[in-house]
Order: C-alpha cells, then structure tokens, then sequence
C-alpha cells in the first residue's frame, strides 16, 4: 500500500511520530510516497527530520500559535489575530494538499495532527481514506477524564482536534496506557510511536539536568535557577536557531540547537528530564526510566502533564523550579509496564491500518466491475 503523510510541524513530538511510522511500514512492505509538512514563519523544519525519513519532504504554509511576546507559554489573542490575517494563503494550502492527495497515488492518507488536512477533507472530501493519529484523540475519548482546567481552553482544544480529523476514517489516540476503544468516535487506543533510536540507547544515571523547551523564552527561567544553583550542570535543547549550535553559558549550562541523535543521547545519560510537556518527549523520559518535570505552554501540554501525573512520570510546574525535580527524582520508581506497551506499537498500529486496507480496494474493485 502507498501512504501519504501530512504532518503538524510545531515542536518535534509529530515529526519523530511520522519518522517511526515510516520505518514500520518501509519494513512491513509498504511504501511512503511523499511527506508534507505544515510550516510557518516562526518555526523551521529540523535538519534530523529530512535527514532520518525517505519520502521526498514538501512543505506548505500551516496555522501555528504564536507565543506570548516574552516567548514563552501561548498567546491566544495573538495567534487569533495571526491565523486571520493568513487564510488566503491557508488556502492556497488547502488547494496544495488536495492536489497532492490526487496526484500521489496514495492509497491512505496519515494526518498528523495537521488542522489544514481535516479542512481539505471538509471541503472536497477526497476518496482516499484518511487517518488521523496522535495523543490529542484521545482527549475525545468517553473514558477519558479530563483535568481540572480552563473549560473555555479545553472546549478549544478540542474543537481543534475534531477539525483536524474532519473526513477520518479512523482516529489513533497515542496514550501512556491500554485503554479501550471508542467505537462510536472511530477512537482506537494505541502505544506511543517512539523511533528505534530510543530502543537502543543504554540508560545510565548521570548528574546532569536534560531539557527542552519548546519556546526559548523560558531560557530566563532556566537562567535564574542556574544562578542559585551553579553546581547542578543543565544541558537544555531549544528552537533558537538565530544561536550557535550549542551555546555554553558557562562549565554547568549548555543551551542546545534540537538535534534528535544527540537529544536521545544526552537523555540516557541524564539524572532527570524536564520539559515543556510535549507527550513525545514524556514517553521517551518514561521508557529510559527517567523521572521528570512539566512546565506546560499551553492546554494541550497541560492535558499531556496531567495524563503523564496520573501514570507516576512525573510532577508539574510553572517555571522551571528545577530543584522540586530534584528531590523528586528521589524517589521516583519507573514503571516497568510501560517499556511492554510501547514495544506492542508496532503491531497494534499496522494492524489498525491494514484493516483498512481490504474495505478500500473492494470498493475499487467494485468500481471497476460496474464499469465493465
């Protein structure tokens, strides 16, 4: 079968999804034939993405949130404001991926969170089937509590995520844990997507703080820590691209341009891990057995914070306090259940979509019968 990726380019959680689904379906004999990638003018597409996929990579102008004038958590009013200004060329966008939908030869189509697919679906409902997958499906999940927060931001995000997978055929919901499906949301509940490169690194405890924050703004946090505390070495990555490769403040802190190979590296052999929230990163802190903190930018990463909590990976905070890490690093006993669960992704995840498969070439079958 020939699959069609459109993925989300914010952060680097749904572009280590897309790579790991690519190499799942390269070694089960299918075929990956193009990826699209939404990108704005405030991101940039990391160099380990087109670097670790096979399928040539295209790009289109996709809706981003902007953040908070300090860079650091998301400002709504702004991003509004942003979007609004841009729906011609999101058209343009539109118009860009149903062209590519017709003409790739796909058979399904991967959306990766990506709103501008749902809206193509919406508006010209093209015939290959279309399947959306990440941690935010399962938000819509009826067994699926939600946190305590914002009814108004949560109401939101929620409509995002239906409006991402207008047209699906199938939602996949990443989650930490089994749960069961939601049929009458076309819900399936799988593991985390994590890359091969997560399964080889050798977990050592180390005496380093390892980080990302997927917002640079708060750097200042990480700054004023550091200064109380000048003996705990940091090493953060972040999405400055306008800095050196790896900035050294001083002998304890290192800010790090993203590179996935070194990040995995640095977080094996880190004491603990603290991050902006993104469910990517938690799952790979959670299957190195590292404990970690959350510092969320925005609802979604509070839902993701909140989720991770309630399966003992972590604690939550504000502002990078990062000794409340330490001394929960203490204590903190990894859950070896969790390594079984994302070693089944592979095989539960190609089975979602193989089931699929038959329905869509009968209906091709039968179509060519009935023109004969």
């Amino acid at each position: 079968m020939k699959f069609l990726f459109i993925v989300q380019g914010e952060g680097r959680g749904h572009l280590t999804q897309a790579i790991t689904l690519e190499n799942i379906l390269l070694r089960n004999g299918h075929e990956v034939v193009e990826i699209l990638v939404g990108k704005s003018e405030s991101r940039r597409l990391p160099g380990f993405f087109t670097r670790s996929v096979h399928a040539p990579v295209k790009q289109f102008l996709s809706p981003n949130f902007l953040p908070t004038p300090v860079n650091k958590r998301v400002s709504l009013p702004r991003s509004i404001a942003y979007n609004i200004l841009k729906l011609p060329e999101y058209g343009e966008s539109i118009r860009y991926i149903r062209s590519r939908i017709q003409e790739s030869g796909a058979d399904i189509v991967i959306n990766f969170y990506e709103l501008l697919t749902g809206l193509t679906y919406f508006l010209f409902r093209p015939r290959v089937p279309q399947v959306c997958i990440g941690h935010q499906y399962l938000f819509l999940h009826k067994d699926f509590h939600l946190p305590e927060v914002d009814r108004w931001s949560m109401s939101l995000l929620n409509l995002f995520t239906r409006l991402t997978s207008l047209g699906a055929t199938k939602r996949l919901a990443l989650s930490f844990r089994a749960m069961g499906d939601d049929a009458g949301r076309r819900i399936a509940v799988v593991p985390p997507l994590l890359r091969r490169d997560v399964f080889r690194q050798e977990a050592k405890p180390g005496n380093y703080i390892h980080g990302y924050m997927v917002n640079s703004g708060f750097s200042e946090c990480v700054c004023e820590w550091h200064q109380r505390h000048p003996e705990t070495p940091l090493r953060f990555f972040w999405d400055r691209w306008e800095e050196e490769p790896v900035k050294k403040v001083d002998e304890t802190l290192s800010f790090y341009q993203l590179d996935d190979v070194e990040f995995l590296r640095q977080m094996a052999g880190c004491r603990a891990y603290a991050s902006t929230a993104g469910f990517e990163s938690v799952c790979e802190a959670m299957y190195l057995g590292k404990p970690l903190m959350m510092v969320p930018a925005h609802i979604e990463q509070e839902c993701n914070a909140f989720d991770a909590i309630r399966s003992g990976a972590g604690i939550m905070d504000e502002n990078f306090d990062l000794g409340k890490l330490l001394d929960f690093a203490e204590t903190y006993q990894p859950d070896t259940r969790f390594a079984a669960w994302v070693q089944s992704a592979e095989y539960m995840i190609l089975n979602e979509l193989e089931t699929l498969v038959p329905g869509h070439c009968m209906q091709q079958m039968y179509m060519v019968e009935e023109f004969v």
